[in-house]
C-alpha cells in the first residue's frame, strides 16, 4: 500500500470513531433568592435541602450540541424558605461516530455529568455570598437517572 493510501485509510478511520469531548462551559442563567433575609440569620439553622434536576439538550451545528443542566436548590429552615438557587449550567460538546442510542445516552448523562463539578461550585459560590453555609452538593449518578428515565419512558408507551 502506499503512503497516500494508507493516509487515506487512517483518516478514514479516524473520522469514524467515536468523539465526545467539550468546547466550552458557560454560566448561562443563576439566581438566588432570599426571601428572609436578614431575620432568618437570627434563627437556628436547621436546613432542609430539597434539589430538583434537568437537562436540555439541542444540535447548534455539525456534530455540536449545547446540553444544559438545570437545577433548583432549596432550602427551608423551619418549614420556611431559606434560600433558593437556580441555575442553567451549560456546555458545548462535539459528539460524533455515535449511533442514536448512544448520543442519547451522551447527551442525557455523560454531557451532564461533566457539567454538574461546575454547577456545584457556582451554587456553593452564589450560596457562601448569600452569608449561608457552604452547601456541596453530593455527587450524582447520571447514568441511573439516565436509565430511571428511559424505563419510565418505556412504561408509559406500554401503557
Amino acid at each position: 500500500m502506499s503512503d497516500t493510501a494508507e493516509t487515506q485509510e487512517a483518516q478514514t478511520q479516524e473520522a469514524q470513531a467515536p468523539q465526545l469531548s467539550m468546547q466550552r462551559v458557560f454560566l448561562k442563567d443563576i439566581s438566588f433568592e432570599s426571601p428572609r433575609s436578614p431575620m432568618i440569620f437570627q434563627e437556628e439553622w436547621k436546613p432542609e435541602v430539597g434539589l430538583e434536576l434537568n437537562t436540555k439538550s439541542r444540535q447548534v451545528g455539525e456534530s455540536v450540541y449545547e446540553v444544559v443542566l438545570e437545577i433548583t436548590v432549596t432550602v427551608k429552615n423551619s418549614g420556611q424558605t431559606g434560600y433558593l438557587v437556580q441555575i442553567q449550567q451549560g456546555g458545548l460538546f462535539v459528539i460524533s461516530g455515535l449511533d442514536d442510542q448512544q448520543l442519547h445516552h451522551a447527551l442525557g448523562a455523560s454531557c451532564p455529568a461533566t457539567l454538574f463539578p461546575y454547577a456545584r461550585e457556582n451554587i456553593d459560590a452564589i450560596v457562601v455570598k448569600g452569608s449561608f453555609p457552604a452547601i456541596m452538593l453530593a455527587p450524582i449518578n447520571f447514568d441511573a437517572l439516565y436509565l430511571e428515565s428511559l424505563q419510565k419512558q418505556q412504561a408509559e408507551t406500554t401503557q
